[in-house]
């Protein structure tokens, strides 16, 4: 979502670093160009110009024109001051002390995903799988889209979690009323209220929502905003925040390719924390909203933590204990490789986790060409799905009349097939140095040396000369 802001602000930084003394004008010539990223990338206006006055404040002191390395002390003050403007560091949690059970409602416009997030939440909270094991219940109070309550009722299924029974006829505000009731006399601990939307903000709309909001009194009033609209969902925020008051965002499609600007004007605009994102259709796709992550992804600086609690999260420790055992045992055939591309596909796209390594972001130009996209790794799975098991065991002996009947069977075109055994050769290649030269070996010699010629994007992190083994 934030790669337009990155790279630029990415390569300010970078050309200050390269410097050494810094004078003024440098530390003004370098906010000229972090103000023209954040308004070309959607920021607003107030928050682009309280931003610069802050970094610019901070940046002109003399402990950093005089200190040793101006420029990553510089950059360091712009990290701060983007966590400060998104939130403040470590995720903001939701409100659920209060006494059973807990209200939290729904707000927000037409299809910025608000029924589709009252699901997600319902899984995260009480759901398959949940960790938080509250009892849940899902209530649409929707009269107005059709078929929105029977929406609702099948994502509450879908979650494993309740929903409140359909009565034609009755009111948001009746809606609600009896959602509470059946909550208490239940014994439920969350209730999640899906109000209506419309395509622009309206009175109409407003007052329905105070009128719920007063006889539910909700510990969370959430806003949900489509990241993909820019300004439109400043401008949305600071409605429903006037009008009903917000204790919370959250920020769909924030795997899409929008500026990101939205994410950055949330809290200076409602004063209000983004809590939770959005990042995708599937129902366990909500996360919560870490500004320090964030920044450091804006920035280039990676966001191993989120990383590692992605992988934790979704890979299967089992099965890739054993897998990797078979590659550093030389044994790894493609049925092994169609077991690591199902795990990467589980962790979402290749460019989101690129853009969670430390410097990664900058080479994903260079990587774009690389057969690296997901839906290139879905298509193998294809191709191989369409070999014999002999093929998938013993690569070699697949030749031009099987890869014609490989490739037919897949949909796919012999050239396809030649690429994903190209790569499978490389890997394996790989695996093999790695199994010669031993730890020690890794160490000394480095990425470079694993990595079959021109694999390793110029310039890329711990690359050096080709080893030539003697």
């Amino acid at each position: 979502m934030f790669d337009s802001l990155s790279g630029r602000m990415t390569g300010v930084f970078d050309r200050l670093r390269t410097r050494g003394a810094l004078s003024e004008a440098d530390v003004a010539e370098a906010m000229r160009e972090v103000r023209l990223a954040m308004l070309d990338s959607d920021v607003a206006l107030p928050v682009v110009k309280d931003f610069i006055n802050r970094v610019r404040e901070r940046a002109i002191g003399s402990e950093v024109l005089e200190s040793i390395s101006p420029g990553q002390a510089v950059a360091k003050i712009v990290n701060d001051a983007l966590v400060e403007a998104l939130g403040g560091a470590g995720a903001v949690p939701l409100n659920l002390n209060a006494a059973a059970p807990v209200p939290i409602l729904m707000v927000g416009l037409q299809g910025s995903g608000k029924t589709t997030t009252a699901g997600k939440l319902g899984l995260r909270l009480g759901g398959l799988g949940s960790r938080e094991r509250r009892r849940v219940l899902l209530a649409s109070l929707d009269t107005q889209r059709p078929a929105a309550q029977l929406q609702l009722a099948q994502l509450a299924q879908r979650a494993g979690v309740a929903s409140l029974a359909i009565v034609p006829g009755q009111t948001p505000v009746q809606i609600a009323e009896r959602a509470m009731e059946t909550g208490r006399r239940e014994g439920y601990d969350v209730v999640i209220l899906d109000t209506a939307g419309r395509l622009s903000i309206d009175e109409a709309l407003m007052e329905e929502v105070r009128q719920i909001r007063a006889v539910t009194t909700p510990a969370e009033t959430l806003l949900v905003v489509d990241a993909m609209t820019g300004q439109d969902a400043v401008n949305t925020a600071r409605a429903f925040n006037e009008a009903v008051g917000v204790t919370g965002i959250v920020m769909t499609r924030m795997d899409g390719d929008a500026r990101g600007g939205a994410a950055l004007s949330m809290r200076h605009i409602t004063g209000a924390p983004i809590k939770l994102t959005g990042s995708g259709e599937k129902l366990d796709a909500l996360e919560d909203f870490h500004p320090e992550r964030v920044a450091g992804r804006i920035l280039g600086l990676g966001d191993l933590a989120g990383l590692v609690e992605k992988a934790s999260d979704t890979l299967d420790q089992e099965e890739s204990e054993k897998l990797a055992l078979k590659m550093l045992r030389g044994k790894f055939d493609l049925d092994d490789y169609a077991g690591q591309i199902r795990q990467i596909n589980k962790m979402g796209s290749i460019s989101g986790i690129l853009d969670m390594l430390p410097g990664m972001g900058q080479m994903k130009s260079q990587l774009a060409g690389r057969d690296l996209d997901t839906s290139v790794l879905k298509r193998h799975t294809a191709i191989i799905s369409s070999m014999t098991k002999s093929e998938r065991r013993t690569p070699d002996i697949i030749k031009a009349s099987r890869k014609k009947r490989i490739a037919a069977g897949a949909g796919a075109t012999v050239q396809e097939v030649n690429r994903l055994l190209k790569q499978f050769d490389d890997m394996s290649t790989m695996m093999k140095r790695i199994n010669k030269l031993g730890a020690k070996g890794l160490m000394r010699q480095g990425l470079g040396a694993l990595m079959p010629k021109g694999m390793m994007p110029q310039g890329g992190p711990g690359q050096r000369p080709p080893h030539r083994p003697h």
